[in-house]
This record gives C-alpha cells, sequence and structure tokens, in this order.
C-alpha cells in the first residue's frame, strides 16, 4: 500500500472521508473477450466487501497512472507490461480527487496479491451493476462504461499542420516534419484533453501522414508515421477509414475535413494542436 504521509483519510467537502492525501487513483482494465476486471475488497477495509477497481491512494510525487499501476500490480498482480493506457477521467471534489485509469488489456492475466482484495474477477460489463459496488465506483460506472473499450487514434495532415505557421519549414520540409513527429511523440505520453469533457484526458495512438519531400521521415516511440505516394489527403482518408476506435483529425483543409467527418472522424484545428504541443 502506499507510504503512511499518503494512507490517512480525508475529510472531504462533500460530506465523506476518502483516503489519500494526496487523492488517489484506481485501474480499469478492459480484456474485450473477458470484460472489465473487477476487485472485491477485503472485509476490513474501508468499504469492505464491496467491488471496484484495484486501487489506492496516490504516493508524494507520484502520478495518479503511476499509483494505478502500482496498484494493480500490489493488488492483483497485474503487472504494467500487460496493458495500454488509453484514457483517464478525474472526479475532483476540490481538497480530494480519484482518477480512473483506463486500459486495455493484452492477455493480462489476474490474481488475489494481497490482504487488501478478496476476489478479483472479469466481468462482463453490462453485468457490473448488479454487483454490491463501492459507492463511488457505482456513481462512476454509468460514465466509465461509455468509455469501456474506446481508444482514440489522431491523424495528423503533415503537410498542413507544419505549413499552418510561416517559421521557414519551406526551407527544409523533412526536418520540419521530424521536428512534428519529435513533439508529437511528447503528446502521445503527455495525452490530450477530451474536447467535449475536461475532466477526461486521452493518450492516443497517433499517425503522422507525410508526403513530398518529408515521405522519409521514420516512425518514432508513440508516433506511426504514414507517407502517401502521391496524394497526401487521399492517404489520410484511407488511414481514417481503416481504424476502428474514434478518430481526431488535425488539418484545416476545407475539402478533407469534409471527406473525413463523412466517415465519422472529428477534427482539431493546426492552432489547437500547436497550442497543445507548445504547453508541453
Amino acid at each position: 500500500m502506499s507510504l503512511p504521509s499518503a494512507s490517512v483519510f480525508v475529510r472531504c467537502s462533500c460530506g465523506h472521508l476518502h483516503w489519500g492525501r494526496y487523492g488517489a487513483a484506481g485501474l480499469l482494465l478492459v480484456d474485450p473477450a473477458r470484460g472489465v476486471l473487477l476487485q472485491r475488497r477485503a472485509w476490513w477495509v474501508h468499504h469492505g466487501r464491496t467491488w471496484a477497481l484495484p486501487g489506492g491512494a496516490i504516493e508524494a510525487g507520484e502520478t495518479a497512472v503511476g499509483a494505478a499501476t502500482r496498484e494493480a500490480f500490489e493488488e492483483a498482480s497485474v503487472p504494467a507490461e500487460a496493458f495500454r493506457a488509453v484514457s483517464a477521467s478525474v472526479v475532483d471534489h476540490g481538497d480530494w480527487s480519484y482518477t480512473t485509469v483506463l486500459a486495455l488489456a493484452d492477455g493480462a492475466e489476474a490474481r488475489v496479491a494481497n490482504t487488501e482484495s478478496a476476489e478479483v474477477r472479469w466481468v462482463d460489463p453490462d453485468d457490473v451493476p448488479g454487483y454490491p459496488l463501492h459507492r463511488d465506483f457505482a456513481a462512476a460506472w454509468p460514465d466509465l462504461r461509455d468509455r469501456v473499450g474506446r481508444e482514440l487514434v489522431l491523424v495528423v495532415d503533415a503537410a498542413n499542420v507544419v505549413g499552418s505557421r510561416p517559421d521557414g519549414w519551406w526551407r527544409d520540409r523533412h526536418g520540419a516534419a521530424e521536428r512534428l513527429r519529435d513533439r508529437l511523440a511528447k503528446l502521445a505520453e503527455a495525452g490530450v484533453p477530451d474536447p467535449d469533457d475536461a475532466t477526461v484526458t486521452w493518450w492516443p495512438r497517433i499517425i503522422l501522414v507525410v508526403e513530398g519531400q518529408a515521405k522519409r521521415v521514420t516512425s518514432a516511440a508513440g508516433v506511426e508515421v504514414v507517407a502517401a505516394d502521391t496524394d497526401g489527403d487521399s492517404k489520410i482518408v484511407e488511414v481514417v477509414a481503416q481504424q476502428t476506435a474514434s478518430v481526431l483529425v488535425a488539418t484545416a483543409d476545407r475539402e478533407l475535413k469534409r471527406r473525413v467527418e463523412a466517415l465519422g472522424a472529428s477534427i482539431l484545428g493546426p492552432g489547437t494542436l500547436r497550442r497543445q504541443l507548445d504547453e508541453l
């Protein structure tokens, strides 16, 4: 569990006691074939005998993702390499907050790993409300259920985004595309805010579509680079059509926007993307 400095109850302004001086976090692990991983809390812990997520107090200096990852291993023996975090949502009470990290499993196995867990079980998402749930998890579940199994793919129109700022990119289009790729790699790690819900952050799969003099740019950690043989817009439409996840396309090209929106994609303006990159 958490260090003593973090492992205290907080009397919250909502009128309830919450665990964790620095807030708390839990891991909502999703496996398409098995459902979501729930933990039945031991009888002696706070809200004992209820079902919720592996999780606990955030330690001093620890991120919410780090805490959720650590607690999932300590309580359910799920190693960090067995899943990929795709989003996080925060319930913030001002003086205390809880972060739910939603992750996709990659054949993860789980078992009771310490005395705080009485049982761990894969559960069909539609069956979750039928369990005796922890009070706060029960309240959060309807919103969480809507994001179970979802992930975000960010497709970036490299030529359009690079060309949106007159910084001399035309003298070295290959170098400009590489610099954009490297900044996008940082964004993949930091995450992007949900355009419709400020409490949600996504860690997207990023696909950078390049063309012309930038065609030899290679992929990097967190960013897949796809080269267009001729028409960059048509390659972007092709990439979008291949996705099964929610897709966000970074472009200002009107005709391209029309084409990808017809496929169900949403649009992120180059200016908005650049502001997010500048904040990293």
